[in-house]
């Protein structure tokens, strides 16, 4: 599934039809699509892993899910992939594979835009009053929670958590205020270091734990489990990261 970082460089890259209006719009994605012909593109607006597209009369949400993916000009997958094609003056947009939905432009303002570890309205105070609110939560599963830190997915966690020394199955509540404050500030750092990478297109080369078998500061051997309520993989060490 695609972080946070990712739907950053999707939204740089359709950039380019903002102030054009659709001439024509296909896909197999259910709902009233022609709502959408004739109307001008004023925006891109992106929440963590989702992506609206804002017209003058409605948006589309974009979710790429696990397998989503996208093109520009030209379309490269099968009708059956095929969830949405926007038709511009000046070129046209797809999306496979993901989720596509028509909302309501009033239904942007009812979104905790602070929570996106991306956006420049991000608020590191509000996300330390939501985690102190769950002191029962795994910090593995508080960090996936796009409600806490939109944007943070599976690469991000493992980083950040072996940056702050925290192994993912310590409980907020027992996390000194000093760590919690590192989670929250590497959440939003390594997002950003993150995207940089992905531009220069190094991104792997910067993972320290992320599907690797060995510790880069002790050698040992790095567990591998699936962690959480979600069950995602976790690759930490035991003896450079403490379980609070």
């Amino acid at each position: 599934m695609p972080e946070g970082p990712s739907i950053i460089l999707m939204k740089e890259n359709l950039q380019q039809f903002v102030g054009h209006k659709v001439t024509d719009i296909s896909g197999n994605a259910k709902f009233d699509k022609e709502v959408f012909s004739g109307q001008m593109l004023r925006e891109i607006r992106t929440f963590g892993k989702q992506t609206y597209l804002v017209f003058e009369k409605a948006a589309i949400r974009i979710h790429l899910l696990m397998f989503g993916s996208y093109d520009i000009n030209e379309q490269t997958k099968p009708d059956k992939s095929l969830r949405l094609a926007l038709f511009f003056s000046g070129g046209s947009m797809y999306f496979y594979t993901c989720s596509v939905k028509f909302v309501e432009l009033e239904s942007l303002s009812a979104i905790d835009w602070e929570a996106d570890v991306m956006s420049s309205l991000w608020s590191s105070e509000k996300a330390e009053k939501k985690l102190k609110s769950n002191p029962k939560m795994m910090v593995c599963d508080a960090l996936m929670d796009q409600n806490i830190f939109s944007g943070v997915g599976n690469i991000i966690k493992n980083e950040v958590l072996f940056r702050i020394g925290v192994q993912p199955e310590s409980m907020i509540g027992n996390l000194p205020a000093k760590k919690r404050k590192e989670l929250i500030a590497e959440a939003r750092n390594y997002s950003f270091e993150f995207l940089e990478w992905k531009r220069e297109f190094t991104l792997k080369k910067h993972w320290l734990v992320h599907t690797k078998s060995i510790c880069p500061i002790c050698g040992q051997k790095l567990i591998k489990k699936k962690t959480g309520i979600g069950k995602r993989r976790s690759f930490y060490c035991e003896n450079d990261q403490k379980l609070y």
